[in-house]
């Protein structure tokens, strides 16, 4: 493939290595630029007849400083002026979708970290507990909990003692499934290794919600606009403190992307909006009688509230791309096919699945579905952080119960699992009757139930139910993940039939261990040593 090729001077070319990846084919990065200077040179390129290149030696490399460094740190005079002018000066928000940066939230507690994950535009990386276990302390000491003078010595000593029951149980599961699954013909690394995650996974339902991970973020700066809003509005302190800490550290990095939140006529009106709104709704929460405590049966569920389209609408949204006559017509033709032809012109969209990360077009987006899920929080973690989907949930509470697992039973543990959800149970009252009430769900081990609905296509529906039904996965969600495929599959055969990957499995099993013994395959064929 022929494509013009750009000479530069010896100079030019000087002036341009340390910041374009190469200088010869059409297809490079940028480097060691600010963000503020990426993104104003995207939007001048919007508008500038030239190459990147040669737009970046024409108006930016003046401001480059000597040896090829990056940008000092008011990002290049340049840049700001012409990011201030087109996204400040003219409202053009797709600007600030140009420059992204990489910040790390740490010490946050599991309640903050599905406030952190809301926004849909952005990367998220978060610590799992299962794979991490939370029984050794602090490097200053103390388990690994949120802590806030606010919340009394009592809130403390009742985490104390929940982890302290997480501690003791963790070895005693562990014994119990190294005898109720003992080592085969597989590595003994791998086995040892699916033998901890399977009982990290039987405990996670006693950790609290006050929980600290880390989560790393990677986003643009529109939607870290947006998220620092959002926490900076939020009812919870601890929301507020982060949201004014990754403001901060963004001035550093990419000031020009943020400088509207600071502004009362901006930043400062919408998060009056964002305050006002939330009062609002939860004011005719209120007058509707719909905040009572206790409301539903408490029973793990999954319901599928609202179906919208057709088999048909997917096969006729499948064919539009390929096709040269209106879907009208499109889905006239579909019509007339009977129910043989129906099933071979789906399996053809579909297409040969051999692995579940190859998914069907676009066409599967014309189907879409909603669900109301009751589950523990564990699952809904796990579960809310699939971006393409819309998920509400509400607030945590002890009112919709907690589970056991019945194999935390059969280890020996299941009465201090149960003393840990009383005295999570007995905090959460108190932080509430306290006035607490946005604390308070910080007290609740993740084995409560939490009620939330999904909103997601057929395709992203495929992904997700493939994905979390997964032999691997851990057995709460699984059950979910369960759940919604043969709700489907009662709505939507055909469907339900082109998710190929489910795994409908339910036998107790080390869940981890296929994936250890590939790891440990991985590592051997690279020279490693167990």
């Amino acid at each position: 493939m022929r494509y013009p090729v750009e000479d530069f001077t010896a100079e030019e070319r000087a002036l341009l290595a340390p910041h374009f990846t190469n200088l010869e084919r059409p297809v490079f990065a940028l480097v060691n630029l600010p963000e503020t200077v990426k993104g104003a040179l995207f939007a001048r390129y919007s508008r500038y007849s030239g190459t990147v290149r040669r737009l970046y030696l024409e108006e930016f490399a003046a401001d480059a400083p000597g040896g090829g460094r990056p940008f000092d740190e008011d990002e290049g005079a340049r840049a700001a002026q012409l990011y201030e002018r087109v996204f400040a000066g003219y409202g053009d928000d797709s600007i600030a979708q140009l420059g992204g940066a990489h910040v790390a939230c740490e010490w946050v507690s599991n309640i903050l970290t599905k406030v952190l994950q809301r926004g849909r535009l952005a990367a998220y990386l978060e610590q799992s507990t299962r794979y991490i276990p939370y029984d050794k302390p602090l490097p200053g000491g103390g388990y690994r909990f949120y802590r806030d003078e606010e919340l009394g010595p009592e809130f403390a000593a009742a985490m104390d003692e929940i982890f302290a029951i997480y501690s003791r149980s963790l070895a005693e599961v562990e014994e119990w499934a190294a005898a109720r699954w003992p080592r085969g013909e597989e590595p003994e690394g791998a086995w040892r290794r699916s033998i901890r995650a399977k009982a990290l996974d039987l405990l996670r339902g006693l950790l609290p919600a006050a929980t600290l991970s880390h989560v790393g973020i990677y986003a643009s700066g529109q939607a870290y606009e947006q998220l620092i809003m959002r926490l900076l509005a939020s009812p919870l302190p601890e929301a507020r403190e982060y949201g004014g800490m990754i403001l901060a550290e963004l001035k550093q990095v990419m000031p020009s992307f943020v400088s509207r939140v600071d502004r009362p006529e901006r930043g400062g009106e919408w998060i009056s909006y964002l305050e006002r709104r939330r009062e609002q709704t939860e004011s005719w929460v209120a007058r509707l009688g719909l905040d009572r405590r206790g409301a539903g049966d408490g029973a793990p569920s999954v319901e599928l509230l609202h179906v919208e389209g057709s088999e048909e609408d997917l096969l006729a949204s499948s064919l539009f791309e390929s096709a040269s006559a209106p879907e009208t017509e499109v889905l006239a033709r579909i019509d007339v096919l009977d129910r043989e032809e129906r099933a071979q012109l789906l399996a053809a969209v579909v297409g040969g699945r051999a692995n579940r990360r190859y998914r069907p077009g676009r066409g599967f987006e014309a189907l879409r579905y909603r669900f109301e899920i009751v589950s523990d929080y564990g699952a809904f973690r796990d579960l809310q952080r699939h971006r393409m989907l819309t998920c509400q949930w509400q607030r945590l509470s002890p009112d919709l119960g907690a589970g056991i697992p019945e194999e935390v039973r059969e280890a020996g543990v299941g009465g201090e699992f149960e003393r840990a959800l009383e005295v999570s149970r007995g905090e959460f009252e108190r932080l509430a009757e306290a006035g607490l009430a946005e604390q308070a769900p910080y007290a609740l081990s993740l084995a409560y139930r939490i009620r939330y609905t999904l909103d997601l296509n057929a395709r992203e529906a495929m992904h997700l139910i493939e994905l979390r039904s997964g032999r691997e996965g851990h057995p709460t969600y699984r059950a979910v993940a369960q759940a919604m495929h043969e709700r489907i599959a009662a709505e939507h055969p055909g469907v339900a039939a082109a998710m190929s990957h489910v795994d409908s499995s339910v036998e107790p099993r080390l869940e981890r261990i296929m994936s250890e013994i590939r790891t440990h395959r991985k590592r051997v064929s690279a020279g490693h040593s167990e």
